[in-house]
């Protein structure tokens, strides 16, 4: 006999659940998500968003993959897929044409929700977002993402919580697709934009000083620097250079507003770093810039563990479903591990999250089957008598 989800839910299938819960208060007002003609969905928004949390969580490699185990893994059957099960066309349909709104909506309110739950691990330095891109390999049929001939690639646009170690903003792009525009949009009032060479633009310096947007970027070693003020600095430290500046050349591209320059060595290695944040003592400055390689190990983590470059759909749209999808699976791992373990995300807690999920299935068939053998046995009885 088939186990019924009521009955793995009376055999405290509780792992996945309690990984899952943060969703349902993510989920208030939501817009809901209709059947577009006159049946009804075959598989609803909480299908959907099950299956991809699901396909992330267990690192699997395709959409052929995940619907295999939807059919014949016992927790995915019962806890994850539709009641009826679910056909790989419907699947497509809804991965490449719907539920873009609603994932949008719970990424949201899950970042609100971890922002509140997480320790900020650096607060006297401000609200520090790393901003970078990452580029995902695409199909050759995938004709909007522009790369270069005979290759093509998307692009992900990421505004990384270097306070919480979370996703912020994000943003989708053909492979060709300019960085620094995105790096203006990610980036809010009052919040400091830590970031590489690519991002360099004095216009936006400028900008983002009009608009009370902080940053700490990386500059070219070459990029002239007109002198106005100098810092006094410590001769026995990693920093050699700290001043005010307008930075580029005069009548080119200077900067119009004054800003400050960091120039600092580690392991033989100069870094020249410009920014707004006068607050600061230059070797904050250069600490903070350093903080800028979390964001790179988060995307090596998040490809390498939760299979995001792993595609299952084709589309634009489809490929932002999966995205977003990606993004509120690290989330809530991320609530999960600080509920649960007091840590951040690590591998280890997710192979044990994994393991629990398989040891719980275990022990609900375990007692399905105790269960209708004791039956079995006092129904004997009875005829017996």
């Amino acid at each position: 006999m088939p186990y019924t989800l009521s009955r793995l839910q009376n055999a405290r299938i509780t792992s996945f659940s309690q990984l899952f819960l943060p969703t349902d208060k993510a989920k208030i007002g939501m817009p809901l998500l209709e059947s577009r003609g006159d049946r009804p969905l075959k598989m609803t928004f909480d299908d959907q968003l099950k299956a991809l949390i699901f396909f992330h969580l267990e690192e699997h490699t395709s959409a052929q993959q995940l619907l295999q185990f939807l059919e014949e893994d016992d927790f995915a059957r019962n806890v994850i897929a539709p009641e009826e099960g679910i056909k790989k066309s419907s699947f497509s349909e809804a991965i490449n044409s719907r539920g873009l709104e609603q994932l949008s909506y719970i990424y949201q309110n899950l970042q609100a929700d971890a922002v509140g739950r997480l320790p900020k691990e650096h607060d006297k330095l401000g609200d520090l977002i790393s901003i970078d891109g990452s580029l995902i390999d695409a199909c050759l049929s995938m004709h909007w993402a522009d790369y270069r001939k005979g290759s093509r690639k998307a692009k992900v646009h990421l505004g990384f919580d270097l306070n919480r170690s979370i996703p912020r903003k994000i943003f989708l792009s053909d492979g060709k697709g300019a960085e620094r525009p995105f790096a203006h949009m990610i980036l809010s009032p009052g919040q400091t934009g830590v970031m590489d060479r690519g991002y360099q633009a004095h216009d936006l310096f400028d900008l983002w000083q009009e608009e009370e947007k902080y940053f700490v970027c990386r500059i070219k070693a070459s990029t002239k620097k007109t002198c106005i003020k100098t810092n006094q600095i410590d001769p026995e430290g990693i920093v050699f250079y700290d001043s005010m500046v307008l930075l580029g050349t005069p009548g080119v591209k200077q900067t119009k507003k004054p800003l400050r320059v960091v120039g600092y060595m580690v392991d033989g290695t100069k870094y020249w770093v410009a920014t707004n944040r006068f607050d600061l003592l230059a070797e904050q400055i250069a600490f903070i810039f350093k903080l800028r390689w979390d964001i790179e190990k988060f995307f090596a983590w998040w490809k390498r563990h939760l299979k995001l470059y792993h595609l299952i759909a084709r589309s634009e749209y489809g490929l932002m479903v999966q995205i977003l999808a990606g993004l509120i699976t690290y989330l809530l791992l991320a609530i999960y591990c600080r509920e649960q373990h007091n840590e951040k995300v690590s591998i280890k807690r997710v192979r044990e999250l994994r393991i629990n999920i398989q040891n719980e299935i275990r022990l609900a068939s375990s007692s399905e089957v105790g269960s209708n053998f004791e039956n079995s046995a006092i129904s004997s009885c009875y005829a017996n008598t």
